[in-house]
């Protein structure tokens, strides 16, 4: 892994889904390259000009043989900051060719109308689980909602120019990067959060999110890059869907937040394990993953983690 803060850093829910989807990972061809830059996160590089905020948005260029794909995940939730980073680092929107978004929560998707704008283009593919724009409540302080504003749901997307994609299952991006689809939730450690609740049928409930979801990069050579927004179905669940998926327990590294700010130390400790136990090569975290999460796995993996910072660049 090359990793510089310069301005340049398949799953299912179904057993005989996973199987389906495995058989065609099997078939797929690997990525050549892989070049993760972080647009947007919540710290600042040293030495930066760059702008924070709460939040993740992604830049992955992805190229196979002549083909070459520009996937924007995530758009943090202020559409000028991001899109002011993107002009500090030289990113020009046009060459965007699909936003896919980790789950609906605002500091995943706010500006997207202004971000679908900036990039000018019709019919851009927009990835996303179907219950993405559901009800997305948290009970802390208060009842308030931490969902997709109105100004960028389903139908302003679309006259901005998004063609939704709303599937539970895997997504091809290309020959190379899938969606994970819905990751089943297997630990007994990885409860959801208590303090996200949801509406259906008119009934207040946990909201579990299912539509968390992340992106699988398989490259030649090398194994698995998974890349996640907040990991809300649980990094090691992410994980282990992603090794039955594709085949293999050979995993590259591990880029986005893991969403351990809140958790309890034995809920931290527990998944630090888990992945020492996997076949990581690195691991590079932030946003939602939290101090104490990050200082447990800067003593797990040493040099081989790195914090998030906005302009990070990973080469693979």
């Amino acid at each position: 892994m090359l990793l510089r803060n310069l301005p340049a850093v398949r799953l299912t829910h179904d057993q005989g889904i996973a199987a389906t989807a495995a058989r065609e990972m099997d078939d797929m061809e690997e990525l050549d390259t892989l070049r993760i830059q972080i647009l947007a996160v919540d710290s600042v590089g040293q030495e930066r000009t760059l702008l924070g905020q709460h939040g993740i948005s992604v830049l992955l260029e992805a190229a196979r043989g002549a083909q070459r794909r520009n996937i924007l995940m995530d758009v943090g939730q202020n559409a000028q900051a991001l899109l002011f980073n993107m002009k500090e680092l030289g990113v020009d929107p046009g060459r965007i060719d699909a936003i896919c978004l980790s789950h609906g929560h605002y500091d995943h998707t706010g500006g997207l109308v202004e971000v679908l704008r900036a990039i000018g283009k019709r019919q851009l593919p927009v990835v996303a689980h179907p219950e993405t724009f559901h009800p997305h409540l948290s009970s802390d302080p208060f009842l308030r909602s931490v969902g997709v504003d109105s100004l960028n749901g389903p139908s302003r997307l679309e006259e901005a120019g998004a063609a939704l994609l709303l599937c539970r299952d895997p997504l091809q991006l290309m020959p190379g990067l899938t969606t994970t689809g819905e990751v089943p939730r297997r630990t007994d450690f990885e409860e959801a959060c208590e303090i996200f609740k949801t509406i259906e049928q008119g009934r207040l409930k946990a909201d579990t999110l299912p539509d968390d979801l992340s992106l699988i990069a398989r490259l030649n050579g090398k194994g698995l890059v998974i890349i996640t927004g907040c990991s809300h179905a649980g990094i090691v669940n992410i994980l282990r869907a992603s090794e039955e998926l594709a085949g293999t327990d050979r995993i590259e590294g591990i880029v986005g937040g893991l969403h351990l700010w809140d958790a309890p130390g034995q809920r931290i400790k527990k998944t630090v394990q888990a992945l020492q136990q996997m076949n990581i090569g690195w691991v590079a975290a932030g946003h939602c993953t939290g101090f104490r999460a990050q200082v447990e796995l800067f003593l797990a993996f040493q040099d081989r983690f790195k914090p998030l910072s906005s302009g990070m660049v990973i080469t693979v």
